[in-house]
């Protein structure tokens, strides 16, 4: 059964990145393709994902005009990706051209919107002019991608509870900032544990050093659903 663990495959190159794929088992855990690997290496690194089974969340973000949006998550549902991403601040339009784009094309990509990213806090909010907390801010941004025709978002698991009593199981909850205990924060500021994010109403989790600078990827990834369970 697969878990709700997305392994980020933050790599430079395709090799590296399917070489770590290789160690996992695409009917437990899906993988996430970022700017990075995506720029260095292109369809390629998506083509060589699907073809080793794994569901690939392809996470560029978009944020653009409607139209520009529209073709670009029209592409990544052509290349076959289970999910893809845009920003949700880019606004109603933008996110209802896309997500009616992707309706167009018949298939099962998902369509996802990033609130408020998690290596961000107060004080980066402020910086922008905008006066409510993380949780607020967050709030707002799900409700709008929510009507806007959105699947789910990307949030800090930390915001998990207060939107899935909102919006139900059915509008997925992507979590980054997924930590274990002895895992450094890094440039990440609201983390929480894989454990704490699925009691908190988060319904996939994205994980990328804790598993992938592993010595035994797969191990670890035992061990986190054994935890979960």
């Amino acid at each position: 059964m697969r878990s709700p663990l997305i392994v980020a495959l933050d790599f430079p190159t395709l090799d590296q990145a399917v070489a770590c794929a290789q160690l996992l088992d695409p009917k437990v855990v899906r993988v996430k393709v970022g700017k990075q690997l995506f720029t260095s290496e292109g369809p390629a690194v998506l083509s060589a994902l699907h073809n080793l089974g794994f569901d690939v969340f392809l996470d560029l973000k978009f944020h653009d005009i409607p139209n520009t949006v529209a073709g670009a998550v029209s592409a990544a549902a052509d290349l076959g990706v289970w999910m893809v991403n845009v920003h949700a601040s880019g606004g109603r339009r933008m996110m209802e051209a896309a997500a009616n784009s992707v309706a167009q094309r018949g298939n099962k990509t998902q369509l996802i919107a990033v609130t408020v990213l998690t290596s961000m806090d107060d004080a980066d909010l402020a910086d922008l002019g905008i006066t409510e907390t993380p949780a607020e801010q967050v709030l707002r941004l799900a409700t709008l991608a929510q009507s806007s025709g959105m699947d789910g978002v990307v949030c800090s698991a930390q915001e998990a509870t207060l939107l899935s009593r909102q919006f139900g199981r059915d509008f997925s909850l992507v979590t980054p900032g997924i930590r274990l205990p002895e895992d450094d924060a890094s440039d990440q500021r609201r983390v929480v544990t894989p454990w704490d994010a699925i009691d908190g109403g988060a319904t996939h989790l994205v994980m990328g050093r804790s598993i992938t600078g592993a010595s035994s990827p797969a191990d670890v990834v035992d061990q986190i659903i054994a935890r979960l369970a």
